[in-house]
């Protein structure tokens, strides 16, 4: 069986670190911080990398003496290309399921910008290396335990476990939510982080009625996507901030009340536009842009910041935070769903999946990859101005 885990080339490559106190010098192809610190590479082209990652070094607070796992710092070497540090592993193949076992193939698997910022090392987590990738899944039952009840081979599933970069995988029947049939296999690939997150910022941060404003950004994102349909059933309606005027009328077209590109006057075209208060924003970027959408609301209003696509920390200027007491809060689906028990997880599933399955959750998938073609599939998840998503299509 192959699956994709994160192997760092760090490793691989002979890296050595060597502590010096400050000042010390060593020989040969090393790169030194201020604070002493001397990464020594036997490969000459992990210099590079060397001098990006001093400072993840400082971040652990390491002394002169100390030991430094490579497998954990390993996260740290900020890399350009995530495709050069995951490669496709064979496993061998999962053994027969026994009692709440399910054996499930995988017909697909997206490639989400958490999993970016995981093997960047900017993700909140940093699981040992090497790790099994794929934070959602979807397949299809080929077997079970002679303890499952509720599945039967042939149903569709989504995956919650992390590791669903593979081709076939044995869960616990927990782990699984079955799915509607006629449920569009890639759709429900994409059900459990993104249409989830949508759904929960736009239903549990503000208590919103009918009419209210919400307005994001990015919201050509696949959870902006999610979030213009699921706010249409409710009915809220959306200010939608995007970078590119091509989007305007795609967004408008499904459902979008008010898209606007982004700008520095942007506040002020957002308040022209809407005939009520603006209670809620919801940040996918962070850095200023966190501060133009704080601008965009009423006094009192919150904003939810669930992503870092500027790879800058939030800004909230004090003006918002103490005179109109903007707050903002972050929103992080994994801690969310470790708080709800499994009738709750079923309720929120079997609701996106029912709107899955009927057609009227939906977002662009703009191409599929075999798993054997990670790198490329990781290089167009990491490409701008996509117009859908990045999706491994396993046993496709």
């Amino acid at each position: 069986m192959i699956g994709a885990s994160a192997a760092f080339h760090l490793a691989e490559a002979g890296a050595e670190v060597v502590l010096l106190e400050a000042g010390e010098l060593g020989a040969g192809s090393t790169t030194k911080s201020a604070g002493g610190f001397r990464l020594q590479f036997s490969d000459p082209i992990n210099i590079e990398l060397a001098k990006r990652s001093v400072a993840a070094f400082e971040e652990f607070g390491t002394r002169p003496g100390a030991d430094i796992d490579l497998r954990q710092v390993g996260y740290l070497f900020l890399l350009d290309d995530p495709a050069d540090v995951v490669e496709l592993r064979d496993d061998p193949e999962p053994a027969a399921p026994q009692g709440s076992q399910v054996l499930v193939d995988i017909l697909g698997a997206s490639i989400n910008p958490a999993e970016l910022l995981l093997i960047q090392g900017r993700y909140a987590s940093r699981p040992p290396l090497p790790v099994a990738l794929g934070i959602e899944g979807a397949g299809r039952v080929s077997a079970v335990g002679e303890g499952v009840s509720g599945l039967a081979v042939g149903d569709l599933v989504m995956c919650l476990p992390r590791q669903n970069w593979a081709e076939r995988l044995l869960f616990d029947a927990e782990e699984l939510v079955r799915l509607p049939p006629g449920t569009d296999p890639l759709q429900a690939a994409m059900l459990k982080v993104n249409p989830a997150t949508a759904l929960m910022m736009l239903r549990d941060i503000v208590s919103l009625k009918a009419g209210d404003w919400v307005v994001q950004n990015a919201a050509n994102s696949a959870v902006g996507r999610y979030l213009i349909r699921l706010a249409s059933d409710m009915p809220v309606r959306t200010v939608n901030i995007v970078r590119r005027q091509s989007l305007v009328a795609e967004l408008e077209q499904e459902g979008a009340d008010v898209v606007l590109v982004d700008g520095p006057d942007i506040a002020q075209r957002v308040r022209e536009a809407v005939d009520g208060p603006v209670r809620l924003g919801i940040d996918a970027i962070g850095g200023s842009a966190t501060l133009r959408l704080a601008d965009c609301l009423s006094d009192e209003g919150v904003i939810a910041n669930y992503g870092l696509l500027s790879g800058e920390p939030c800004q909230l200027g004090a003006e918002q935070a103490i005179f109109r007491s903007i707050v903002l809060r972050g929103f992080w689906l994994a801690k969310e769903l470790s708080r709800m028990d499994r009738a709750a997880i079923e309720a929120l599933y079997g609701d996106l999946a029912e709107r899955v399955a009927r057609g009227s959750l939906r977002v662009p998938v703009e191409a599929t990859y075999p798993l054997g073609e990670i790198g490329a599939a990781l290089d167009h998840a990491l490409r701008e101005g996509r117009d859908g998503k990045i999706l491994l299509t396993p046993t496709v």
